[in-house]
């Protein structure tokens, strides 16, 4: 598997989840705005979106976004913590915060990345991501994790999208229970790899 990221991004998610579930993965730093790697390939003749992350199969087939990617990495390791579970309620609660993740936190912060959105609906936004935070934090309560004791894709995909907040204006620390989920996902040896890797410590 290739997959092509830029440090920081939502591509994170991926790349903790492989490493997590100790898949082997290429990595394809994609310099922005140019959109090209190290070595002069663009992002576009990979994928026509032009978006990180991608993931290159090595059968050549190309999958793009993220809670697909998560899904697909999860499903090359079934006997891994970080697996979809198989039927049941608890698969489809388990699609249900993947969607949240996605839906209501990851696009929530679009607005933010915009320098042309105006300030005052950016501040409505950082109001809007307060309350979907404070939802997350109750539920996680002590967790440790989304599932509680289990580690798993949600959390890769989790981890990045609230680490934006540094970007954005937003004092994390408003949310102590997320603050310190934050830091118990960072400090797992997976994790701390991907964020080398990056060249994000």
């Amino acid at each position: 598997m290739k997959l092509y990221y830029a440090p920081a991004a939502c591509s994170q998610a991926p790349h903790i989840a492989a490493r997590e579930a100790g898949l082997p993965i290429e990595l394809a730093k994609v310099e922005f705005p140019s959109k090209r790697t190290a070595d002069g390939e663009s992002l576009y003749d990979v994928n026509p979106k032009g978006a990180v992350p991608t993931l290159k199969l090595d059968d050549g087939d190309v999958l793009t976004e993220n809670a697909v990617l998560l899904q697909y990495i999860a499903d090359r390791a079934p006997d891994s913590a970080i697996a979809v579970p198989a039927s049941g309620a608890e698969r489809y609660h388990f699609l249900e915060w993947l969607n949240f993740i996605a839906t209501e936190l990851h696009k929530g912060f679009g607005p933010l990345w915009n320098p042309a959105t105006p300030e005052e609906f950016k501040q409505a936004t950082r109001e809007a991501l307060g309350k979907k935070f404070d939802y997350l934090q109750e539920r996680i309560g002590d967790g440790p994790y989304i599932l509680g004791d289990r580690f798993s894709i949600l959390d890769a995909y989790a981890f990045p999208v609230l680490n934006w907040t540094r970007f954005h204006g937003i004092d994390i620390a408003r949310w102590p229970g997320l603050a310190a989920y934050l830091q118990r996902i960072a400090a797992r040896p997976a994790v701390q790899e991907t964020l080398r890797a990056e060249g994000l410590v």
